[in-house]
């Protein structure tokens, strides 16, 4: 009787001891993660929030193409851009090129009050020693020391009554490096498991760039054993200053010059979106501002993209599968009369819509979703690789044909798809399902991006 009294008394102080603890020892418990995790409101986004639709063209092809199968997919949440980036937001990134260039071209002249000092780190040489950003860069100095350093950052001024610095873009390049996934998901590069290593015959094509003692960009493939992950990376030098000659290179019977002169660089176009900037210039900003975001946040985040061309249509649709336009309707005005966009409404009438060439982004109404210009002022980039039957190719969850172009590659594999018309471009190219493309090395005044983000989440 005592002993059998014992054990439930032990049964129940253990009993106790397990409902008073959370994290019993012995136990599986985790690491201790505390509170449910949600993710904060990236700046400027919205968060489109995962569903299904049918996705292709809703009408037949205004030049009597033949149109890609409609499929019905399924896209997870993500965020997206209000609006498409601005050239005033582009030149944030600008001016973070030119700020890191300009540092650390101080620091290997020799000035080690543009060096931060970390413990550890003195040793390390003028070009990979971290930088000291909360020091003020001394554009107008009057060290002759300095003004030698950074004199190389402005053109010399042609006009000798002006003493305006004009930024020389050719100093402006960008180094930015990606894993190839889609090497390393090869069969014949399966890591294995059981030996803790790539197999023997294991290669990889790879990107790679140099800048040759005159400034120029050389991009280059190359093969490679894959022994380690760091072999699947690839690497990519970018000049990130816009073009603003292609408003007379697309346009040449127009008087496009003003355009040319002053749509990036002047105050008053801040807010209109950024143009003539390459796929490339693109993924670059997106890499810069997953950057820029990692380098402030303490909970790092999914990467800054662009956006595949599902996630894209989708958006544009605000949550109505079936719609023709982001507005939902089928027609391109409102029961007032109105255009519902940025586009050329009609032939040689570029302003019924109120605009001629771009616009400032915000400028019409947004969809469901809260997303500006999805239509018309720029077409955007996307992350897809264009082909006029990926529809057939993809799967029916995040669908995306992917292609990773090497620089070796031809340029038929470098097509990129472009969605939802431009102030140049007549209605149908304004609806959601219409693709077109461009290459992913031209820059057009009438094409821009926005970027999205993987949502952390359900």
């Amino acid at each position: 009787m005592k002993k059998f009294l014992s054990f439930i008394i032990v049964s129940c102080i253990g009993s106790l001891l397990f409902i008073g603890c959370n994290k019993p020892a012995g136990e599986l418990v985790g690491i201790g993660t505390k509170g449910t995790f949600h993710e904060a409101n990236p700046y400027g986004m919205v968060l489109i929030k995962k569903g299904t639709f049918l996705m292709g063209a809703n009408d037949q092809s205004a030049i009597g193409a033949i149109n890609d199968k409609s499929i019905q997919v399924t896209v997870d949440a993500f965020w997206m851009d209000q609006t498409e980036i601005t050239n005033d937001e582009y030149k944030q990134f600008v001016n973070w090129v030119r700020d890191s260039i300009a540092l650390r071209s101080l620091v290997m002249g020799g000035r080690d009050e543009f060096r931060l000092k970390l413990k550890n780190q003195e040793d390390l040489p003028p070009e990979i020693a971290p930088l000291n950003w909360k020091v003020k860069i001394p554009w107008n100095s009057k060290d002759e020391e300095i003004t030698d350093i950074l004199k190389s950052f402005y053109y010399e001024s042609e006009n000798e009554l002006s003493t305006k610095k004009q930024i020389n873009p050719d100093k402006l390049k960008y180094k930015y490096g990606w894993v190839n996934y889609d090497q390393a998901a090869l069969a014949k590069n399966k890591y294995d498991v059981n030996t803790g290593a790539y197999p023997a015959e294991a290669k990889v094509r790879v990107d790679t760039s140099f800048v040759d003692e005159n400034g120029v960009i050389h991009h280059q493939t190359i093969e490679r054993k894959l022994k380690t992950r760091r072999d699947l990376i690839s690497t990519k030098i970018v000049n990130i200053y816009p073009d603003t000659i292609m408003w007379i290179r697309d346009f040449q019977y127009a008087y496009n010059d003003p355009k040319m002169q002053m749509y990036f660089s002047h105050p008053g176009f801040a807010q209109y979106p950024v143009v003539g900037v390459t796929w490339e210039q693109a993924q670059a900003f997106c890499h810069w501002r997953t950057h820029l975001f990692n380098s402030k946040s303490k909970v790092g985040s999914q990467d800054y993209r662009l956006p595949t061309e599902a996630e894209w249509e989708y958006a544009a649709r605000g949550g109505q599968p079936m719609a023709l336009y982001p507005w939902g309707g089928n027609y391109v005005r409102d029961k007032r009369g109105c255009f519902m966009a940025n586009f050329k409404p009609m032939r040689g009438n570029y302003t019924e819509d109120t605009g001629t060439t771009t616009m400032k982004v915000g400028s019409f109404l947004p969809n469901d979703f809260g997303l500006y210009d999805m239509a018309g002022n720029v077409a955007e980039w996307t992350s897809t690789a264009y082909n006029v039957s990926s529809n057939n190719l993809v799967y029916d969850i995040n669908p995306s044909f992917q292609y990773n172009a090497k620089n070796s590659d031809p340029d038929v594999l470098k097509r990129k798809v472009v969605k939802g018309g431009s102030w140049k471009d007549i209605a149908y190219y304004l609806q959601c399902g219409t693709r077109t493309y461009e290459y992913q090395y031209e820059s057009r005044p009438y094409i821009g991006f926005r970027c999205v983000r993987s949502y952390n989440g359900d």
